[in-house]
């Protein structure tokens, strides 16, 4: 596993990272299964761990407490997000600040995210939805000074609505936010044309998110995927965004080299950027881990194929299905 810089705090975190979405709320979560590949993930080196009080409701910050108690000899960066009060993703211009984050409602689910982790510290707390109308607001930023103060946060950052990577440059500019949590992937590239440069010069960690677009980027998923009752991606690949993914990855199919699958060839796409601090794909399985983690061997991606995969950017606007 390598590591790199998480902006300018002092940690090294592995630039493969755990997203712990899919291990509450999602069809088929099983516990035992998510600390078997919890645990597998330390062994293979992953030190960074992002869960939100959002994914069953706290109960992912309990396995990753757990985990955490599991490891007391390993540092494990934990990072959590607090819900936005309307409970509401993701946020939208008509949303006040009141709904939103008002300072009680800051403090509450920190203090909800604590216990659920049973620690007196959060490396990283996060605003999990985020409208930049709201960055001039005193009431967030005394909010954000008092728990780091109180020594509750130890840093703090937003997590960017889907393809609206500038829609938080505002609130960055305070200087009160260590990282960026942004999708960022072979599709979505335009965090790099505004957030990333900015990111760079300021000190601010990057945090990638949906390496894989919801797994249209793991080549498995068709325009005859029919997903499980109940699990959320069928409100995500509605027939509109179904076809058109599909259709995407398949122009990817020919791009993929000899001897490496699509998921693997979407991480390096993504590790090849030295503005990305780490990156978090959801590994539900043992496989999942493996397969992951053993992208973090600095070989990078085939000379040319880089320049290639550039050309499959899709510039997408948030829609009523984007969430």
């Amino acid at each position: 596993m390598h590591y790199r810089n998480f902006g300018a705090t002092q940690w090294k975190v592995s630039e493969i990272g755990y997203g712990m979405w899919g291990m509450a709320g999602w069809k088929g979560s099983d516990d035992q299964q998510s600390e078997r590949s919890l645990d597998l993930a330390v062994e293979r080196g992953v030190t960074f761990f992002d869960t939100a009080w959002g994914y069953g409701e706290g109960h992912s910050e309990q396995l990753l407490g757990k985990l955490l108690r599991r490891h007391p000899d390993r540092k494990l960066y934990a990072a959590s997000k607090i819900p936005p009060k309307n409970f509401q993703w993701p946020a939208k211009p008509t949303y006040t600040y009141e709904v939103s984050y008002p300072a009680s409602h800051i403090r509450e689910y920190t203090e909800k995210t604590l216990r659920n982790l049973k620690v007196e510290r959060i490396d990283l707390m996060q605003f999990h939805t985020w409208d930049d109308s709201w960055a001039s607001r005193e009431e967030w930023q005394r909010t954000v000074e008092d728990l780091k103060k109180e020594g509750k946060v130890a840093a703090m950052g937003i997590s960017m609505n889907r393809w609206e990577p500038e829609n938080g440059l505002e609130a960055l500019k305070t200087g009160l936010l260590d990282a960026v949590q942004v999708i960022y992937n072979i599709f979505d590239q335009a965090p790099q044309d505004v957030l990333f440069p900015f990111c760079e010069a300021h000190g601010i960690a990057v945090i990638a998110r949906v390496p894989f677009d919801e797994g249209t980027l793991t080549g498995t998923i068709t325009r005859d995927t029919v997903f499980p009752e109940g699990d959320w991606r069928g409100t995500y690949f509605v027939p509109e965004n179904l076809k058109a993914s599909a259709d995407r990855a398949d122009l990817l199919r020919p791009l993929v080299p000899e001897g490496m699958t699509m998921a693997e060839m979407a991480l390096r796409f993504i590790l090849e950027n030295p503005t990305v601090s780490t990156v978090i794909p959801g590994m539900r399985r043992a496989n999942h881990v493996l397969a992951n983690t053993g992208t973090s061997d600095g070989k990078g991606l085939p000379s040319g194929l880089l320049e290639s995969l550039k050309e499959h950017r899709w510039d997408r606007v948030p829609t009523p299905w984007s969430q």
